[in-house]
């Protein structure tokens, strides 16, 4: 967790213009009656737009009065979430991603361009006063690294040469165009194949109506066979989850929610699908709603990926103008509406029952299970939640057959799987393959391999940062699946591939990691809120030679004091890759370590106060 610094400069007065008191209200219309609270975070964002990227506390209090909710809970939200802005940040807001695949291909370069082009002190305007940068987490670009978001903007595979043009640009008030300023080959679909007239030309949308006419069972019952797992990161069997929804609709509505808050490190595959083949989710959406029995569909978009919401918003108008979507379904005589509920930066989000507290306009901070979601998750009603990718195949996987899906892989790991490969590669990627697929065989043939060859490489996170990273020497024939990641105490999760190699400091990486979940941790349980910062100040001192031999297992302690005692798997998340390093790596630790203290290092006393602010 964050402190959040309040401006101490506060105008007295905030009220929204004529045209966003209009988008509020349309905005409000979008949750169930007397539900307007979950309309917060959208009024926050309308707010710090109007007043030039901060949000003051006057407009904190309107907000409130608009939708009739305790400020106090206002507050809250406002500085759990961190892409509010409390203080100016000015006219132009450079965000720039270090985290671990960020810093791998060179992010700290582009902040040092930042020091010396804006401001020495992130947070701070510049002399004009039109531009301020901060150091970010993760922005869900990884295969496009180094990268920063001005504004709601992109700009993605930069050098510092081409950082310091578009500052340069910026100090004129000329908007440089956002996107990968490598040239290189990217996962945009050619021509048409973005709107629906290209969706329904490679097959999206082709006999819906037939699929739903079978019924609910069956395609819960296909999808069962097919063996479908889920693709965010947990594994759990997608038709299996569906067939626990209530097969009745009693007095509480049953709701469908897409979680497309990719937060995770090292993952980015859920947003090439939003933003280049948004009519797979949305046909995705119609018939998980349809088998389970949900009018109401909520895709929950992390902050971050606004563009990428606004091109998912075309596709969904397109779809409802082409009858697609609202009273007849496709002609499926099922009601659907689609709603885009937009994050704030919260990568705990990511965790489902903390994603439905964010969509009722809560802090994001998990939920005790039981009860499930299935049948008391959003508002209290059966709510199925699923990954944009896991959602996105399903109509493929109905039109040629479970039998056809499960064929592919291997039992209980099949299908195709979209991997994401970034880091010390020559072409980062995300590509579409057969589940079981080695790993060398990833990095060699789709991502260029490794920078330096294949004997450069230190190790491989395969699954995102919270999974186990792996030694060269089982890189060399594990296969990308989940039983097999298994077998070598690590996890696939998301299939974020980060890939390392001998020209980085092992242990600065995956502090650098632990830096990442003392800062996403939600604050509400102990272990996970006090000991990922432990974790991180601990790596730090590693990484710097300053640690003694006995702290190696000291740290590894305290991993095992968060992983298993916290409401959810955040603290296994953090704990893990602590326990990679440690296992795979402990000799190199010891190695730079051998500082042998006169007195104890006073970790019980004061080891907040070796915290960098804000970090």
């Amino acid at each position: 967790m964050a402190v959040k610094k309040i401006s101490k400069v506060q105008p007295e007065k905030f009220e929204f213009s004529k045209k966003n008191k209009e988008t509020a209200d349309s905005i409000i219309k979008n949750y169930p009656s007397g539900k307007q609270q979950s309309a917060v975070m959208a009024l926050l964002y309308l707010a710090q737009k109007q007043n030039d990227n901060w949000i003051p506390l006057s407009a904190m209090k309107y907000i409130a009065k608009y939708l009739d909710m305790p400020y106090i809970k206002v507050y809250e939200v406002a500085t759990f979430y961190s892409m509010y802005n409390l203080t100016p940040v000015g006219k132009y807001f450079f965000q720039v991603c270090t985290t671990t695949p960020c810093m791998l291909r060179g992010a700290y370069n582009l902040v040092d361009v930042c020091k010396r082009k804006i401001s020495e002190e992130e947070n701070c305007l510049s002399e004009d006063g039109k531009t301020s940068w901060l150091e970010v987490e993760c922005l869900g670009a990884c295969v496009n690294a180094p990268m920063l978001q001005l504004n709601e903007d992109y700009y993605e595979d930069l050098d510092p040469t081409k950082l310091e043009q578009i500052i340069d640009k910026i100090s004129n008030d000329e908007v440089p165009q956002p996107g990968s300023y490598r040239g290189r080959l990217s996962s945009e679909p050619e021509n048409t194949r973005k709107t629906l007239i290209g969706a329904k030309q490679r097959g999206d949308w082709q006999d819906t109506k037939e699929i739903c006419g079978k019924g609910r069972e069956w395609i819960i019952n296909e999808i069962k066979a097919s063996e479908l797992r889920g693709r965010g990161g947990a594994g759990f069997p997608t038709g299996l989850k569906w067939s626990f929804a209530p097969k009745e609709v009693g007095s509480r509505p049953h709701y469908l929610v897409i979680n497309a808050d990719e937060s995770e490190p090292g993952t980015c595959k859920d947003r090439d699908i939003l933003r280049f083949e948004p009519h797979k989710l949305i046909e995705g959406c119609l018939i998980a709603s349809y088998a389970v029995n949900a009018h109401k569909c909520y895709i929950y978009i992390r902050g971050e990926y606004f563009n990428e919401g606004q091109k998912l918003q075309t596709a969904i108008d397109e779809a409802y103008k082409d009858g697609l979507l609202g009273k007849n379904s496709a002609g499926t005589d099922w009601e659907l509406d689609i709603y885009i509920h937009y994050g704030a930066g919260a990568y705990i989000c990511g965790e489902e029952t903390a994603l439905l507290e964010s969509i009722e306009g809560k802090k994001g901070q998990p939920r005790l299970k039981p009860p499930f979601p299935a049948l008391i998750g959003l508002y209290g009603c059966p709510t199925i939640i699923n990954n944009v990718e896991t959602i996105s195949v399903v109509p493929t996987i109905l039109r040629r057959g479970g039998k056809w899906f499960s064929s592919l892989g291997r039992p209980k790991n099949t299908g195709s799987k979209i991997y994401c490969i970034s880091g010390n590669v020559n072409n980062p990627c995300n590509v579409e393959e057969e589940m079981g697929i080695p790993l060398k065989e990833l990095i060699e043939k789709h991502a260029g391999g490794v920078i330096g060859g294949w004997d450069n490489l230190k190790a491989v996170i395969p699954g995102g940062s919270s999974m186990p990273l792996l030694p060269k020497e089982t890189c060399e024939t594990i296969k990308m699946d989940f039983d097999a990641c298994v077998e070598n105490k690590t996890g696939l999760g998301t299939a974020g591939i980060v890939v390392i190699n001998k020209d980085q400091d092992i242990i600065k990486c995956m502090a650098r990691i632990a830096r990442f979940y003392k800062h996403e941790s939600c604050g509400q349980c102990t272990p996970c809120r006090e000991g990922s910062g432990w974790m991180w100040r601990m790596l730090e001192r590693m990484a710097k030679g300053e640690a003694t031999r006995d702290e190696v297992d000291m740290l590894l302690d305290v991993t095992k004091q968060i992983e298993g005692h916290t409401i959810c798997a955040f603290g296994e998340g953090s704990s893990w890759p602590v326990q990679g390093l440690i296992r795979n790596f402990k000799d190199e630790i010891i190695e730079r370590n051998k500082f042998d203290p006169i007195v104890d290092i006073p970790y019980l006393v004061d080891q907040h106060l070796l915290e960098k602010e804000n970090a």
